[in-house]
């Protein structure tokens, strides 16, 4: 089934924002490329190359530093994206948005800023069993360090926290708790208002980590009223290597620095240094310029086309490939929440994830397999991994027919 022209529930013309995107316009082993695995990394559109291009032949210079006209060009380009993002997310304060590597440094961030200073033993740090590695393991090395303990929130068959036994874990040990939004693993959308509120209830705050759930819908972060919220640039259209934290502004006064070095201080002298002011005091070091100004432009290109038309778009497209999926004599998708984004995993009977990657990819079809950094989901369904088709809007129907007709190619392979 071929795309039409135009969407009827959007009046957007998806393919002509298709064609914007160069790395989708080739041929992988003879075949179109087919490309899903965006749960991983999302493709970059022309004006976001062009523009990290433009940087690197005309304005490359370090930032913050420099009196000088290029410093000030660059400067003025990196820090404009700060208040694109505090749009994006709906943010109080420009300085409550943070600059990054990427959402795992911003967790990072948290665990020990915040982590180190106020936990103690006996403490307990509540995640859930769909979480992603890089919101387990910061805590648990912090917790190796103060004292407290993990609690999860378990999931039912069908890849849903059982939000009873969320209720059950909270208690005067629960000193925060840190909860993916969307599942990279399995797609569900997780009822993070429900969480923040419930924490709030009892005055402990709450980070959420945002990765799979920015570049697909829109965010509000003073609606959610969460207090800290992470996400990354390469999975909406950015480059790689640049990430952002979101923290109240009065959080992030209360807690030390993650790192030092140059451009995060005050005054340094060997007996004593102080802080430089919000944002910039968790900001140490030369950044990654480009890719902060790159994601600025990746904003930009996203607002054009407009949140709620990208999930409008992304959830046809969830809808079509499950129905599709579904049909398939042997394939079993993995995780059915009735709340669900971009993300499809499944398995074939009798073919080992990798195995039927293989053969995806001879066909031009591009899918993540393996655990996903989410290796309790695995043990949870007794499953050493899954294959997982991730759709982004620049995404079409043809595009999940090749991949039905590759999977139908795969089981005749190993039959």
């Amino acid at each position: 089934m071929n795309q039409s022209k135009t969407d009827i529930s959007t009046n957007i013309n998806w393919e002509e924002i298709r064609a914007q995107f160069p790395v989708l316009n080739q041929e992988v082993n003879g075949k179109r490329l087919v490309y899903l695995d965006n749960g991983a990394s999302s493709q970059m559109p022309q004006v976001v190359v062009d523009r990290i291009n433009k940087y690197h032949s005309h304005e490359h210079a370090n930032v913050h530093r420099g009196i000088h006209s290029l410093s000030q060009h660059a400067t003025d380009a990196y820090e404009a994206t700060r208040e694109k993002v505090r749009r994006l997310i709906n943010a109080r304060y420009q300085e409550e948005i943070i600059y990054t590597t990427g959402t795992t440094d911003s967790i990072n961030l948290v665990a020990n800023s915040y982590g180190r200073k106020f936990f103690k033993e006996g403490d307990e740090i509540i995640v859930s069993e769909m979480e992603h590695h890089a919101n387990i393991v910061p805590w648990q090395l912090v917790g190796e360090q103060t004292g407290a303990k993990l609690r999860v929130i378990p999931m039912n068959e069908n890849g849903e926290l059982e939000m009873e036994r969320f209720y059950e874990l909270l208690s005067e040990k629960t000193k925060f708790v840190s909860v993916i939004h969307v599942s990279n693993a399995l797609g569900t959308i997780n009822p993070v208002k429900e969480i923040i509120d419930a924490a709030h209830e009892r005055n402990i705050p709450v980070l959420v980590d945002g990765a799979q759930a920015v570049p697909h819908s829109k965010v509000d972060v003073q609606e959610l009223d969460t207090d800290f919220y992470a996400f990354s640039a390469h999975k909406m259209c950015g480059p790689t290597g640049f990430g952002i934290l979101y923290g109240k502004k009065e959080l992030l006064d209360s807690i030390p620095p993650y790192r030092g070095g140059g451009d995060m201080i005050d005054k340094v002298t060997f007996q004593k240094t102080t802080w430089n002011d919000l944002p910039h005091k968790f900001e140490a070091g030369t950044p990654p310029i480009a890719a902060g100004i790159g994601l600025g432009t990746g904003i930009d290109f996203l607002n054009s086309i407009g949140m709620e038309n990208i999930a409008a778009r992304e959830a046809e497209l969830v809808a079509y490939a499950t129905k599709k999926l579904s049909k398939i004599e042997g394939l079993r998708i993995v995780g059915t929440s009735h709340e669900k984004a971009s993300v499809i995993s499944f398995l074939l009977d009798g073919i080992h994830p990798t195995d039927a990657g293989t053969i995806l990819d001879k066909e031009g079809i591009a899918v993540r397999t393996g655990h996903h950094c989410a290796q309790p989901v695995m043990d949870h369904f007794n499953i050493p991994g899954t294959l997982r088709a991730s759709i982004s809007f620049y995404n079409n129907e043809d595009d999940i027919d090749r991949l039905v007709d590759g999977i139908e190619y795969t089981k005749e392979f190993f039959a």
